[in-house]
């Protein structure tokens, strides 16, 4: 461990530290140094102490501002980082512990704020290598830092304040952040040009080629290169002297007014000695200021004060040039004739205008309690006090606009719209069913889910309030009225009185629209059930009371098992009665018969029985015997005991059901009952067995006529008033109740209800009432609540619509109309009042007399006015009255109608202002003077012939033979007639199929698809035409007789839902006892196609099925075992004299269906349990005579539960005949133990699943029932009858009915088509409109799905498409001489094209652009003329500038930054003589920003290998070869063999001094012996900013990426290259292709 000092002032000097192992020098020094330690000892001690200080603190201070304090805390610290004590610190040097402070207080924050610097120049941040700097391979930019000024200043006069003041409101924004410099950017220029021609046609001259700027040099990147070279050139030796002088002529200079004449006059006095004319003499100056005088009031002045124009004059001046460019006499070159050097001109004059007048009135007149809402507009204009004039300047815009709100204190709020809705319509259920659905066709007593409508229209909601605002605004403003101003407005106050707000135009209602459709329930009727018939009661009297003269009835009654809608009045009889004889109100009922008692006491023999009786009622109830008196008692029953050796026989069975239900003359009822023999007699002694006919009995029953009545009703009749109810009874609802939207259907009053009642003989029909019992008549009359009236509530009409009057191409009015509508909101019910038919109406507008519109009138020219003879007189070939000058016109502002209007509105409305002034010749003597062309003659038909036009000779030209030469002035002029042949094609794609008109019709299926709009059928697809002319030129398609479309029939093929079967009858029930399950299924038909319903979820297996499954319930006792009495026995011992012994008995055994008189008739067995089935045979013996004779045994008795071996079960036996002497009964009680599941059972119940959503038959979907099943389960799993449940009193909790949903097959609802849209284009082949529809409510359940068509197109009638379009500019042409300064020309043309950008366009008559702005590329001003130069046989000049590049994003695509775009221009310089080389001009570029460059990228490109060498050159990313923008290297591959070894790894390359280094975007890892080891990618840098924010320098951008034309670095003179005259060597040839 080393040891060390440090030294630490309290000045903060720096400490210095020393370590090592020099252990022994430390120890020396100790040694040596201890006297001097004690005397030092002071001073160093404190040298190892010093001050720290803490922040200081929040400024104090009673009062904001500048008088706070603030401190810190003070402590002295040693350097090891302890605290001590102040003493051993210096005391001098201790810092202040407080300061003056300002003290910030809220307000402060609307006094000061942060200034912010402009970011400075970004700065790069250097990058090193290992031991030194590495060569900076630029990758798309340099990272940088930009640093800016951030200072706390006074709002108000800027002046800086304490950084305190601002940090305590906002952190102080950050001072710096990355930046990228983008890499330098050198100059890159296109190919070279070919060569052009010699500039000499003998001796020596030059050739030129030339090349444009494509990029500009930015950020110090390299300069242009020559963008000229020159080739020598000899076409031959000159066999005479060579052109040596050339005329050059100067520009024209400013135009200015002549001298006036008083300033003439003194100088021409001052000429002649100041001597006086003749008064009668005048020079030609004074006769022309005369004649101008004359007609300067009649022919010059100006009809509108809008234009000063005067008419001036300006010069040039020509002189004699050498071709070495030196400027000679202008005697050398007189030979030739010397051009114009004074002309006319107009005086530029700028525009002037008035001052700006007020503003006008803000657009938005109301307050907007919205936000978001847009502002107002106000506008204001000026006038024009002085139109431009020649070069003078344009007149700028002449009205501006601003946004604005109203003010002031009485602005009322703006009106609010909303939406409305009617009423709901009447839920109906047909809209849902599907298309095969049976109940189109009868749509009576469809319920469940339904869909309703209503009609949804926009209202103003304010509306009220505003009139009321409105009305006390007018009170203000003077109107005097008595009624005192209301204290609440109307819609604060109770109002009873129904109104409805007048509809306005949708457009107005923002927000979602309500919904138009909506689902609803008509509740199903519950249909009355009722029980099974009950047995016929006896025969009785209708009254007990009144017996007398009375008939008698059997009556049998059944009972309502639900609770069926509109209560038990729509059930179906519940009595029928059949008339009977002897009726009786009271009877005996045999209740059991007392047993066998012998006569005489003895053991056996004959006895009787006593029968125990009841007395009961008609209905079975019993009462006092004493009301039986009158019928006679059952008497007491003959019976036999057996004696020992008498015959045996059972007891009689019950009576059978009875076989019939009535009795005729054909048919009886009867019943039977039988018994058999159960032991024979003993031979001699013993009574006798009767014969077999004696077994059984036979007797009538339902000996009643088969004449069945009943009461039958009819149905309820409407309810009407009831006269005799009380007007108490009467009750009215409040009219505000019965609002738009509500029913309406609240009881009014009390009425009554009819209905017929008739007796009826079943199966005959009606009978006279006396045939039917009086008592269960049903009644005639009930009472009822008759609803109220409820009248038609419509909205008032709507405002008419705006017209639009519209004019036609000639500027006809065309009329039109407007209409108004208003809505339904109430139907009329109950008797109420009607609604109007009329719902909309429309009227034709009021067409104005004129079309608006403005246009320009131009007036006559005025005299051609020539340059002042005094200023021309000096020009040769001058005359005086003839030769170019000026002509004016005035031009005035038009309505359509001729009516003069202010030039402002031609301004705005009409096209370009006509031209004032046009150049003009006055002929001269010598001139030739003709009269103007005639029109063409006409043609006798198309393409046939010619047609010519002609002018005169006018005055002394007749006889002058120059002008009889028809070359140089022809007299006439020939053209073939125009040939108007046209050609019409189609063009384009067919439209989409289109219904004809859209109009709404329901389907031929009688529904209504997709709404109440047609969406099938018939329609008609549309082609466009277009018409060509003979030219091939497009026309308007009128001129082919044509209306612009081919219209073909079409199919939209309608929509086919899915088709399924009628439903199966239900199956049985699974179960013969208890829960089960039936099914029910549909069978698939057909498919859905063409958006039709679905199908519902098919049969997984055969995908061709619908099952419906539900649970069902089966009585237990509905299926009976029946067995027949047994069989007599067959004795099978071989002693038969005594005719017993071991035998068997047989009997038949049926299942049979139970009803409520008994076992009806046989069903299959496997319909009845099988374990209940009696036995069919039984084995026992049969007594001998004298034995005891048991009967049969008895049912088993139940176990007592739970089951359990312990408990027994027993069944018992009576003797019928006691046994002989000697002789015993067998044990007449059978035991045996319980044993679960075998004969004891334990029950319980079973809930089964939920059925599915059960509707009623006449409903598609809506509310239903779930029903689920109660079973009782034995033990072992089967079930049993629910009475066994039931004795045990089981807990029953379960709920068997849950109301339950069925999805509605909901269509898909579209709105209707909007209507169709603008074309496209406005001309050309592509133009479509469009239209398209909105979802209103999406399917639902398996209802019809959305079509996929929401948008509709069809083409557009094709029109031609014009344009404005300059020609080319001529050469530069300047008249009769050689060259200097003179002008090019080019015309404005109009062109038709048909839109394609395909193709050129071609020339047609300038009439068919006469409705265009005349604009060129919407450029408004329109040159058609510029001077230009025509350089003089020898000169060395510049070319005129090339067209701009495309437009280049000045970008690097690696780092993803762009940094503006850019495009150049640059004028090349061309010579013609090699000796004046030197004094050419430099060549020129100017560059200028522009928006949507393209990034491109540059890298070379090589030929292959040429032995050891080949062709390298540059090339864009988009293909074109250039100049410059590759990377600074040598072009690679050029020569294989400089770097030693060969740069092979990956990502390098060998540079111009032969060493390896990494392309862009890499840097080099070096080796240990100086060698390229890898080249690695370079990391993005990123530089944190003050704000502990990261700044991707990817995102900064440098300042001033573009330079402006006027910076143009790299023009640093000119050098030349003169190649020598001859070819180049190919080589050379291929590298200059490359560059």
């Amino acid at each position: 461990m080393g040891l060390g000092w440090r030294w630490r002032g309290a000045g903060g000097t720096p400490s210095i530290r020393t370590g090592g192992s020099t252990f022994l020098w430390v120890t020396v020094l100790l040694l040596c140094g201890t006297w001097r330690a004690n005397t030092q000892m002071v001073e160093d001690t404190k040298s190892v102490y010093f001050w720290e200080t803490g922040p200081w603190g929040r400024c104090m201070g009673s009062d904001c501002g500048p008088g706070g304090s603030q401190s810190r805390a003070v402590w002295c610290a040693h350097v090891d980082g302890w605290t001590t004590l102040h003493t051993n610190c210096d005391q001098s040097q201790r810092p202040s512990n407080q300061q003056n402070c300002f003290r910030v207080c809220d307000w402060h924050k609307d006094l000061y704020d942060w200034k912010l610097g402009a970011w400075n120049q970004c700065v790069s941040v250097s990058t090193r290598t290992f031991g030194g700097l590495r060569p900076y391979v630029c990758n798309g930019g340099e990272e940088g830092i930009q640093t800016r000024e951030v200072g706390c200043v006074l709002k108000s006069d800027e002046s800086l304040g304490d950084d305190t003041i601002c940090e305590y409101f906002e952190p102080k924004p950050r001072l710096e952040q990355a930046c990228l410099i983008p890499c330098p950017q050198d100059c890159v220029v296109s190919e070279f040009t070919p060569w052009t021609s010699c500039s000499k046609t003998c001796g020596t001259g030059l050739k030129n080629r030339v090349r444009s700027v494509l990029v500009p040099p930015l950020f110090g990147g390299s300069a242009c290169p020559n963008l000229t070279e020159f080739h020598t050139c000899k076409p031959g030796p000159c066999k005479g002297p060579e052109g040596v002088y050339s005329l050059r002529v100067g520009s024209w200079m400013p135009c200015s007014l002549p001298i006036s004449r008083p300033v003439r006059q003194a100088k021409h006095r001052k000429g002649k000695g100041g001597a006086r004319e003749r008064p009668g003499v005048k020079d030609p100056d004074t006769r022309e200021l005369i004649q101008k005088k004359r007609t300067r009031n009649r022919l010059n002045r100006q009809e509108s004060p809008f234009w000063d124009i005067q008419v001036g004059y300006q010069s040039r001046t020509v002189s004699c040039a050498h071709r070495n460019g030196s400027t000679v006499g202008l005697s050398l070159c007189l030979p030739w004739d010397l051009p114009l050097t004074v002309q006319s001109c107009i005086l530029a004059k700028d525009c002037k205008l008035s001052e700006w007048a007020d503003w006008g009135p803000c657009s938005k007149a109301c307050l907007d309690p919205d936000p978001e809402s847009p502002r107002g507009q106000r506008s204001r204009t000026r006038r024009v006090h002085q139109f431009s004039v020649g070069e003078g300047e344009d007149c700028p815009p002449l009205e501006e606009t601003e946004p604005c709100d109203p003010q002031g204190d009485g602005v009322l709020p703006c009106a609010t719209y909303t939406w409305r809705t009617t009423e709901w319509s009447d839920c109906r259920v047909d809209s849902l069913l599907s298309q095969q659905d049976r109940r189109r066709s009868n749509q009576t007593g469809l319920c469940g889910g339904g869909l309703q409508n209503r009609e949804v229209y926009c209202v103003q909601a304010n509306a009220e309030l505003l009139a009321y605002l409105n009305n006390l605004k007018d009170k203000d403003e003077g109107q005097t009225s008595n009624q005192q101003k209301p204290s609440v407005p109307p819609l604060l106050s109770i109002s009873f009185e129904v109104t409805a707000s007048r509809p306005v135009d949708s457009k107005l209602c923002g927000g979602p629209v309500p919904n138009t459709s909506q689902l609803c329930h008509i509740l199903c009727p519950i249909e009355c059930e009722v029980s099974p018939w009950g047995a016929w009661g006896p025969c009785t009297y209708e009254n007990c009371d009144v017996q007398e003269g009375k008939k008698g009835f059997k009556l049998r009654k059944r009972e309502i098992s639900n609770e069926p809608t509109g209560g038990p009045g729509n059930c179906p009889h519940l009595v029928e009665a059949v008339p009977c004889d002897e009726p009786s109100c009271w009877d005996w009922r045999l209740v059991r018969l007392d047993e066998c008692i012998p006569d005489g006491e003895l053991p056996c023999g004959p006895g009787t029985q006593i029968p125990q009786v009841q007395c009961v009622n008609s209905t079975g109830d019993m009462v006092d015997k004493e009301l039986c008196g009158g019928a006679s008692a059952p008497e007491p029953i003959a019976c036999d005991v057996p004696c020992p050796k008498d015959c045996v026989l059972s007891d009689w069975t019950s009576w059978s059901s009875c076989s019939q239900t009535c009795s005729s003359k054909t048919i009886e009822g009867k019943q039977l009952r039988t018994r058999s023999i159960l032991a024979y007699n003993a031979g001699e002694g013993g009574g006798m067995c009767p014969n077999s006919s004696s077994l059984q009995e036979v007797r009538n029953c339902n000996e009643h006529a088969c004449t069945v009545y009943h009461w039958q009703t009819g149905p309820w009749g409407t309810c009407t008033e009831d006269p005799s109810a009380s007007a108490l009874n009467t009750t009215t609802g409040p009219r505000s109740a019965a609002g738009p939207n509500s029913s309406g259907q609240g009881p009014c009053s009390r009425g009554m209800q009819t209905r017929k009642v008739i007796c009826v003989r079943v199966n005959v029909g009606q009978v006279p009432p006396k045939k039917c019992p009086e008592s269960p008549r049903p009644g005639t009359v009930r009472p009822c609540r008759m609803p109220c009236k409820r009248d038609c509530i419509i909205t008032p009409f709507s405002d008419w619509s705006q017209c639009s009057p519209t004019c036609d191409a000639a500027g006809n009015i065309q009329k039109t109309k407007q209409s108004r509508n208003r809505v339904i909101l109430q139907l009329p019910a109950n008797g109420g009042q009607d609604c109007p038919e009329v719902l909309e109406e429309e009227k034709d507008c009021e067409a104005p007399k004129v079309c608006p519109g403005y246009r320009w009138k131009s007036h006559k020219w005025r005299r051609c006015q020539l340059v002042p003879w005094n200023i021309r007189e000096d020009s040769p070939g001058a005359q005086e009255t003839c030769g170019p000058g000026l002509q004016t016109r005035a031009v005035s502002c038009r309505q359509l109608d001729g009516v003069q209007a202010d030039i402002g509105e031609c301004l705005k409305f009409a096209n370009t202002m006509p031209p004032i002034t046009q150049r003009c010749q006055l002929p001269c003597q010598d001139d030739c003077q003709l009269t103007n062309w005639s029109k063409y003659s006409s043609c006798t038909a198309d393409c046939v012939g010619v047609r010519t036009r002609k002018r005169l000779l006018v005055g002394r030209s007749k006889k002058k033979d120059k002008c009889k030469n028809t070359q140089m002035y022809p007299l006439s002029e020939t053209q073939y007639c125009p040939c108007d042949k046209y050609n019409a094609q189609p063009v384009g794609n067919w439209s989409d199929c289109i219904l004809a008109g859209g109009d709404r019709v329901e389907s031929l299926l009688g529904m209504k698809v997709q709404g109440n709009i047609k969406e099938c059928g018939q329609g008609y697809r549309y082609q466009a035409m277009v018409c060509y002319d003979q030219d091939n030129r497009l026309v308007e398609t009128s001129r082919c007789n044509s209306h612009g479309y081919i219209e073909e029939a079409c199919i939209i093929p309608c929509p086919s839902d899915c088709k399924l079967s009628e439903w199966s009858n239900w199956s049985r029930c699974s179960k013969s006892c208890g829960s089960g399950v039936k099914v029910r299924s549909k069978w698939l038909r057909e498919k859905p196609y063409n958006g039709g319903r679905p199908c519902p979820k098919l049969d997984h297996i055969n995908q061709a099925q619908v099952y419906e499954v539900v649970p069902c319930i089966s009585d237990c006792s509905q299926y009976v075992w029946v067995a027949e009495p047994w069989s007599v026995w067959k004795v099978s011992n071989l002693d038969l004299k005594e005719n017993c012994g071991e035998g068997v008995q047989t009997r038949k055994v049926r299942c049979m269906l139970n009803t409520i008189d008994g076992p009806s008739e046989s069903v299959e067995d496997y319909l009845c349990d099988p374990e209940d089935m009696p036995l069919g045979t039984r084995g026992s013996r049969l007594p001998c005579p004298e034995d005891c004779v048991l009967s049969d045994w008895s049912s088993w008795n139940r176990c007592s539960l739970p089951c359990s071996y312990n408990n027994s079960r027993k069944r018992t036996a009576y003797a019928i005949r006691s046994p002989g002497e000697g002789r015993q009964c067998p044990d007449t009680t059978e035991k045996e133990p319980c044993s679960l599941n075998l004969n004891c059972f334990h029950y319980f119940y079973n809930i089964t699943d939920w059925s599915t959503c059960q509707l009623s038959a006449n409903a598609v979907c809506g509310n239903g029932i779930k029903t689920r099943m109660l079973d009782c389960v034995r033990s072992d799993g089967k079930s049993v009858d629910l009475k066994f449940c039931k004795e045990l009193s089981l807990e029953r909790k379960w709920q068997m009915n849950i109301s339950c949903v069925v999805e509605c097959p909901v269509n898909c609802q579209l709105s209707d088509w909007s209507a169709w849209s603008e074309c496209s284009h406005t001309c050309g082949l592509d133009g479509r409109m469009w239209r398209s529809r909105g979802v209103v409510q999406g399917s639902q359940g398996d209802g019809r799905p959305c079509p996929s068509q929401l948008e509709q197109w069809k083409p557009c009638p094709v029109r031609p498409c014009y344009r404005w379009q300059y020609s080319p500019w001529s050469e530069c042409r300047v008249e009769e001489v050689v060259c200097g300064a003179g002008l090019r020309y080019r015309n404005l043309t109009c062109f038709v094209s048909d839109g394609s950008g395909e193709g050129e366009a071609s020339m047609v008559e300038e009439e068919l652009c006469g409705g265009l702005e005349l604009a060129v590329n919407r450029d408004k001003l329109i040159i058609l003329k510029e001077t230009c130069v025509l350089p003089c046989p020898g000169e060395c000049y510049l070319m005129e500038w090339s067209d701009w590049s495309p437009c280049l994003s000045v970008c690097a695509k690696g780092a993803g930054v762009d940094f503006g775009s850019v495009q150049v221009r640059s004028r090349a310089v061309m010579a013609q003589e090699p000796e004046n080389v030197q004094l050419c001009p430099d060549q020129d570029w100017e560059s200028r920003p522009c928006t949507d460059g393209e990034c491109f990228e540059y890298k070379w490109m090589s030929s292959t290998w040429l032995g050891s060498s080949r062709v390298t050159w540059c090339q864009r990313s988009d293909g074109l070869n250039v100049t410059g923008g590759c990377p600074h290297i040598n072009p690679p591959g050029d020569d294989n063999n400089s770097c030693d070894p060969p740069c092979q790894l990956p990502m390098s390359f060998c540079t111009e001094a032969g060493v390896c280094m990494c392309e862009e975007g890499y840097t080099e890892v070096m080796s240990s012996s100086g060698q390229l080891d890898h080249c690695t990618p370079i990391p993005i840098l990123e530089i944190p900013t003050a704000g502990d924010k990261k700044t991707d320098v990817k995102t900064s951008r440098a300042i001033n990426p573009t330079l402006p034309a006027t910076i143009q670095p790299g023009r640093t003179g000119r050098t030349w290259y003169l190649q020598p005259f001859g070819p180049a060597k190919s080589q050379r040839n291929q590298r200059d292709r490359g560059k």
